[in-house]
């Protein structure tokens, strides 16, 4: 595009965290250019702690500075169309673009009519046309009142962006970055863990509902894995339409209805074949006043402080005889006393088959949530002896469990219950769970894997002699002294702006379960271990260097790593400091992050936020700091080998209390 195509102000603004992903850099390098070069685009909205830039004046200096840049189709309309409203604005204002962009896709011919009118006989006249031509979208405010004129050059710009065949992709952009600014109030199932629900649901060809359905994810998964059919219910009308739009942009048949599911159940008297569910989660407000006796309680009302057994059997009431429910619930769900006449009655009837336990991390919550596999009884089935547990949260690396092996449990549950099952797996007899608690935790039934058996009992034991010697020999050396006065210091921020340190974070949404480039977490920055996640490529990737400094954004204890190696990117929740080695040394900076994050420790909570900016630093010369990072390097490695001695330790003794309890071990000199 030529520069003079792009010399006026169109209404499309980005922030600094945009610039950085249409470039590929990271938010510190746009800071740098920021302060660096005079002529960079000046804010033409926004506030001073985040400004907004001209779309076109950044595409303008990009290319004057022989920058590389990638404006895809949906870009120009993602930023004109955030420009143009507030954030709570902004899902009403996608929920009418998606409608719009099905309408170009059936009646392309009509759009080229509409289109040559002026803005406002076109807002008049385009709502009627999207009703006509999109029918499945639900009701929403304002009924057939004309489109805000303001929107129109917005989807003007997005018809020229969609082109022939781009519809899709320019609203799955638009989707993706409102998911992204909207992370905290609408939570979407993990990719995984959606493909997981449908896979154990099991609706190939059926009818797939979800009445709690957001953004259409789950949805958009059985679509994807053969439903014949989608119905869903989502309480927010803005975002109803957006997922009803999206699931039609992807080719799904869709039924849609705006409201509350539980209070106001659009279908009510209908069943599918399967049913998925991620429901709002600890919602005290779900009616439990008004809906002591409604007959979806089939096992029991629930009581007020759980409402997610009111969703299981609300999931549950429109499933077929013999068709499955699968619903995320909250791990305490399975074990809370207030719930457990109804997981009684659950497990009698032979319709909860089925509890899985994953991963915190892969399912995006700060606990391990559970799936329940819930099934409809035929009236002549009879009830079944085993429930299936599952353990898959019981790896320490939640960001990459594998969840196939959950599938390959239940196939071979579902043909033999009483058959081999995996090691993180077990049938227990439902007879054996009906007791005072009836809980159905897997952690509960499934012990975690333990190293405490007796066959590494010899090994572990040499390994532990060798680390002891090296924790001896590795004894560091310090000479005490009387305290001096306060030294001359420099904060980070100060050290940032001078250009002696860049500061690094990963892009905001980064997968860290698949693709080829290793990541450092920050559960790795945590156990001191090298990279465990994998991504692909992607805007915003941070690799690491020699030489990097890497912190958690959240320290719980105090951990600053210095990087050795090359080749695995940055995770989330980390920051990177990169120093000039000529100028500030690596290991003096992680060191004095640790002693910063220590006295931080003392002061606030376990897990307090850091500010890495307010660090303040000794004003030292170079050699005198190489002098510090050694004795810091030292002292760092001392704890290392502390770390690994007190594990074959706790090892060690385990194994040896296993053994002599199982019999594989004897006190020696004995006549075994």
């Amino acid at each position: 595009m030529a520069e003079s195509d792009r010399s006026t102000h169109d209404g499309a603004t980005v922030a600094a965290y945009d610039i950085a992903r249409l470039t590929g850099v990271g938010r510190a390098a746009v800071s740098n250019w920021r302060r660096r070069y005079a002529d960079f685009p000046k804010p033409v909205g926004g506030s001073a702690a985040s400004p907004l830039y001209a779309l076109a004046d950044v595409e303008n200096w990009l290319t004057r500075h022989g920058r590389q840049f990638t404006v895809r189709p949906g870009d120009r309309v993602w930023q004109r169309a955030r420009g143009a409203v507030d954030d709570l604005t902004l899902g009403e204002l996608l929920g009418y673009l998606g409608g719009f962009l099905v309408l170009l896709t059936r009646a392309p011919q009509q759009w080229r009519r509409l289109a040559k009118r002026d803005d406002e006989a076109l807002a008049a006249a385009l709502t009627p046309a999207v009703r006509k031509a999109v029918p499945e979208l639900p009701d929403g405010p304002g009924g057939a009142e004309p489109v805000d004129v303001g929107w129109i050059p917005i989807l003007r710009e997005a018809a020229a962006a969609a082109g022939d065949d781009q519809h899709r992709e320019v609203f799955d952009f638009a989707c993706e970055r409102y998911l992204e600014i909207h992370a905290r109030r609408r939570l979407v199932t993990a990719e995984p863990v959606a493909e997981l629900m449908v896979a154990l649901a099991g609706a190939d060809g059926g009818v797939v509902l979800d009445p709690a359905c957001g953004v259409g994810t789950l949805l958009l998964t059985a679509h994807r894995h053969g439903a014949g059919a989608v119905h869903g219910q989502e309480v927010d009308a803005d975002v109803a339409r957006l997922a009803t739009a999206r699931l039609l942009l992807h080719g799904a048949p869709v039924r849609m209805h705006a409201g509350d599911s539980l209070l106001a159940d659009a279908y009510d008297g209908e069943r599918a074949d399967a049913v998925v569910c991620d429901p709002p989660m600890a919602d005290r407000s779900w009616g439990y006043e008004d809906l002591t006796a409604d007959p979806r309680w089939e096992y029991g009302l629930p009581p007020r402080g759980e409402p997610e057994l009111a969703w299981a059997q609300h999931c549950l009431s429109h499933v077929t005889p013999g068709g499955s429910a699968v619903v995320l619930m909250p791990a305490a769900a399975a074990g809370r006393r207030a719930g457990r006449r109804i997981r009684s009655n659950l497990l009698r009837a032979g319709a909860l088959r089925a509890v899985v336990s994953i991963p915190g991390g892969l399912a995006g919550t700060a606990s391990a949530p559970d799936l329940w596999v819930l099934r409809r009884p035929g009236a002549d089935d009879p009830a079944p002896s085993h429930l299936l547990l599952v353990d898959a949260a019981a790896s320490d690396d939640t960001t990459g469990t594998d969840l196939s092996g959950v599938r390959g449990a239940w196939r071979a549950f579902t043909t033999d219950p009483e058959g081999a099952l995996p090691e993180t797996a077990r049938a227990v007899r439902v007879i054996d769970l009906l007791d005072d608690e009836v809980d159905i935790s897997p952690s509960r039934h499934l012990p975690r894997p333990s190293t405490a058996d007796s066959s590494g009992f010899r090994p572990t034991r040499d390994a532990l002699r060798e680390a002891a010697g090296r924790l001896t020999a590795s004894l560091p050396e310090l000479d005490e002294t009387s305290p001096t006065g306060q030294a001359p210091s420099v904060s980070l921020g100060e050290l940032v702006r001078a250009g002696v340190v860049v500061i690094h974070q990963a892009p905001l949404r980064m997968t860290v379960d698949e693709g080829p480039t290793p990541v450092l977490t920050a559960r790795d920055v945590r156990h001191r271990r090298g990279p465990s996640g994998h991504t692909g490529p992607g805007p915003g990737v941070v690799m690491l260097e020699p030489g990097d400094v890497v912190t958690p954004v959240a320290a719980r204890e105090p951990v600053a790593l210095v990087i050795s190696e090359s080749g695995a990117a940055l995770g989330p929740q980390l920051y990177l400091l990169r120093p000039d080695p000529e100028r500030l040394d690596p290991h003096f900076l992680a060191g004095f992050l640790r002693i910063a994050q220590t006295i931080g420790g003392q002061r606030g909570s376990l897990a307090s936020r850091s500010d890495v900016h307010r660090l303040t630093l000794p004003r030292l010369p170079v050699p005198e700091q190489r002098r510090y990072g050694e004795v810091f390097q030292r002292l760092a490695s001392f704890e290392q080998t502390v770390r690994e001695t007190a594990t074959l330790a706790d090892a060690l003794i385990r194994r040896g209390f296993a053994g002599l309890a199982a019999g594989s071990l004897q006190p020696r000199g004995g006549s075994g």
